[in-house]
């Protein structure tokens, strides 16, 4: 489309024939008049904007904006995408947790090794959080057993490399993104003696279970001794003040038995498989 400043008085246009501007004068004007494109926007006259590829190849741009929400965000999304990729081809799993202090001499580390070993011969894969302790043990029995060993390793102000025994590992920065692949991939939580980060997982397990924002799934902890303070508390004053129901407290179980939890596991599996099939049928 034309601008009226490019047209003669008789609206002629002056390259055209019977305008009254000289040839250089004509071509400037046809030169003004032509359009000039910003992402979506297009323009015409003298003022031009930086071209998409011009401005993301620019040497020395601000980088602010590396600290921005907005920024933050797609860095999330990215990290989300890039866990659904890596482990959406696992099949069924096991989500293990527990303490990374803990040596390989210690009960808990055999016991973890054990159990995942025999959940991986039954078509398991094995996720942990990468690390050392219980997580590297439920990892090399994973691997023992010729299962999948995935290790979701979160970045610490400390370093906490991936174990050796992960044959599937990924490095989060966000927990939460970290998070969300431990419960989506996994059927069952087993979840040995721990400190504050393994209470997190536990309780975030059983709020999503109780809550319904997760079908219900096993949830074992390994250890009588260690978990019965905390299960005589939460009857004694959590259940007596009505802050829990009776019910909520049949949704995890506690064993030292590493058979008995895998009975359970399995149990489990057979009854979902169940209620697919007479999905199915309806």
């Amino acid at each position: 489309m034309d601008t009226v400043a490019t047209r003669t008085k008789n609206g002629a246009h002056p390259t055209i024939g019977g305008g009254d501007l000289s040839s250089s004068e004509a071509a400037m004007a046809t030169k003004s008049n032509q359009a000039h494109r910003s992402g979506a926007v297009v323009m015409r006259g003298a003022e031009q904007r930086p071209t998409e590829d011009q401005q993301l190849l620019q040497e020395g741009a601000d980088a602010s904006f590396l600290k921005t929400d907005t920024w933050r965000a797609l860095r999330i999304m990215g990290e989300f995408v890039e866990g659904f990729d890596a482990l959406a081809g696992i099949g069924p799993a096991v989500s293990v947790f527990g303490s990374a202090r803990i040596g390989r001499s210690d009960p808990s580390y055999r016991m973890a090794r054990t159990l995942a070993r025999k959940l991986a011969k039954h078509g398991y894969a094995i996720i942990t959080g990468g690390g050392p302790g219980i997580m590297e043990a439920a990892n090399r029995g994973g691997r023992d057993g010729g299962g999948v060993s995935v290790g979701c390793n979160i970045e610490l102000p400390f370093e906490q490399g991936l174990n050796e025994y992960v044959t599937l590992g990924m490095e989060f920065r966000y927990f939460f993104v970290r998070k969300t692949m431990f419960v989506k991939y996994a059927e069952a939580f087993c979840i040995f003696p721990g400190g504050f980060g393994t209470f997190d997982e536990l309780f975030e397990a059983l709020t999503l279970i109780q809550t319904g924002k997760v079908q219900h799934f096993p949830v074992v902890l390994f250890g009588t001794k260690y978990w019965e303070g905390l299960i005589d508390w939460m009857k004694a004053r959590v259940l007596e003040e009505g802050k829990i129901s009776p019910e909520d407290l049949t949704i995890f179980t506690v064993t030292d038995d590493v058979d008995e939890a895998i009975d359970v596991i399995l149990a489990h599996h057979q009854m979902h498989l169940a209620e697919l099939d007479g999905g199915r049928a309806m």
